[in-house]
């Protein structure tokens, strides 16, 4: 999925309690907010068992969506000629750490 789709959710989600981020994403639609929300899913149960932190106490501190490798395709267009079709891909980085 690009960037341009995916970097305004991540914006509204920086600075947010891990709960209020997950009810947010819950109500948007689009497969965009899908992702992101799977994303952070992964992030918490991360902080959960690698570093034992509480998942109720969790922050998002910060979020970036970055872009990945673009996947080049051809298409048959009109008049045996050909379209390219390019699907971007993104890296969508989610760093949580506790909050007191």
């Amino acid at each position: 999925m690009s960037t341009k789709r995916l970097r305004p959710l991540v914006d509204a989600l920086r600075g947010k309690r891990v709960q209020e981020a997950m009810n947010a994403l819950r109500f948007v639609p689009g497969p965009a907010a899908l992702r992101i929300s799977m994303v952070l899913k992964s992030a918490v149960s991360n902080a959960e068992n690698n570093m034992m932190m509480n998942a109720s106490r969790l922050k998002v501190v910060g979020a970036t969506v970055d872009g990945g490798p673009v996947i080049k395709r051809f298409r048959a267009r009109a008049r045996g000629r050909v379209g390219s079709v390019h699907r971007p891909t993104s890296h969508i980085t989610i760093v949580v750490d506790e909050v007191e």
